[in-house]
C-alpha cells in the first residue's frame, strides 16, 4: 500500500534534514519527487539524479514562486498527488526581543508557505477528481507551546489549525490534510543552528535529548529518516481514510516532564 508509482510529490525545504529524507524515501517507493529549497545543495545532485528527483530553488515566502513550483511539478503526470509543506525556520527569542522582521520571517516561512503551497497544489489535485495528500510539518511546539520560542510555537500551533481546517474544507475533494509533530530531530539545519547558539555544544545537545523521555532512554535524538517513515505512510494509500490527524514523533516529549533517571 506504500507503492507510489505514477504519483507526483512536492517537498519544500527538501535539500536537507527531514525534507531530504522524505524525498529519498518517496522516490525509493516510486514517486516522481520535486524538491524545493531556498538554498539547494550541490552535494545532493548525484543522488537526486539517480532517483529522478527534480531540485528547484524556491522562496516559499512568495506566493508567485509557490505557484510556479506547483505548475512545474504538475507537468510530469498532469497532476500533483502529494505535497509535503516541510520548509521551516526556528527562532529562540522572547517577545521583547522580537522585531517585526523576525515575526514576518518565521510566520511567512512556517505558516504562509503552507497555506499558499496548499492553495496552488489543490488546483492540481482536484481538477480531475483524483484527490491527494497534503502533509504539513508542525512540531512538538504545535501541541504544547514552549517558553523559549513563542513565535515559533505560534507558527506551529497555527499549522495544526490549518491542517484541521483545510482537511475539513477539502474532504469533499478527496484531499487529505495531516500534520507531523517532530522534535528533537538531529541532523537538520534547524537543529544545527539551534545548538550552535550555545557555548557548550555537547551540553546543549544532552539537554535537548534529556527533555524527551524516550530520547533520554535511548541516548539519542530522533533521526530524519524516522520522521520520513510517517511522511511515507501519510502520503500512501495506507492512510486513505486519515485526515486531520497529528502524528507526534517527539520521543514522548509532549507527555510531560520526564521521570528522573
Amino acid at each position: 500500500m506504500t507503492d507510489l508509482t505514477g504519483k507526483t510529490a512536492v517537498i519544500t525545504g527538501g535539500a536537507s534534514g527531514i525534507g531530504r529524507a522524505g524525498a529519498l524515501l518517496l522516490a525509493e517507493h516510486g514517486a516522481k519527487v520535486v524538491v524545493a529549497d531556498f538554498a539547494p545543495l550541490a552535494e545532493n545532485d548525484e543522488l537526486f539524479a539517480k532517483l529522478g528527483i527534480e531540485s528547484r530553488q524556491c522562496d516559499v515566502r512568495r506566493e508567485t514562486e509557490l505557484k510556479k513550483l506547483m505548475n512545474f511539478a504538475a507537468t510530469f503526470n498532469g497532476r500533483i498527488d502529494i505535497l509535503v509543506n516541510n520548509a521551516g525556520v526556528g527562532m529562540v527569542k522572547q517577545i521583547d526581543q522580537v522585531s517585526e522582521e523576525d515575526w514576518d520571517r518565521v510566520l511567512d516561512t512556517n505558516l504562509k508557505s503552507a497555506f499558499f503551497g496548499s492553495k496552488h497544489a489543490l488546483r492540481h489535485m482536484t481538477h480531475d477528481g483524483h484527490g491527494g495528500s497534503i502533509i504539513n510539518m508542525a512540531s512538538n511546539a504545535g501541541i504544547l507551546p514552549r517558553a523559549q520560542d513563542p513565535v515559533y510555537s505560534i507558527s506551529k500551533l497555527a499549522i495544526v489549525g490549518l491542517t484541521r481546517s483545510l482537511g475539513l474544507c477539502h474532504s469533499k475533494d478527496k484531499v487529505r490534510f495531516n500534520a507531523i509533530c517532530p522534535g528533537p530531530v538531529g541532523g537538520t539545519r534547524m537543529m544545527d543552528e539551534t545548538i550552535a547558539e550555545f557555548d557548550d555544544l555537547d551540553t546543549a545537545t544532552q539537554a535537548l535529548i534529556g527533555a524527551s523521555p524516550l530520547a533520554r532512554a535511548l541516548g539519542r535524538m530522533i533521526t530524519p529518516e524516522e520522521v520520513a517513515q510517517s511522511i511515507l505512510f501519510l502520503a500512501s494509500d495506507a492512510a486513505a481514510m486519515i485526515s486531520g490527524t497529528l502524528i507526534t514523533i517527539d520521543g514522548g516529549k509532549a507527555l510531560g516532564v520526564p521521570p528522573q533517571p
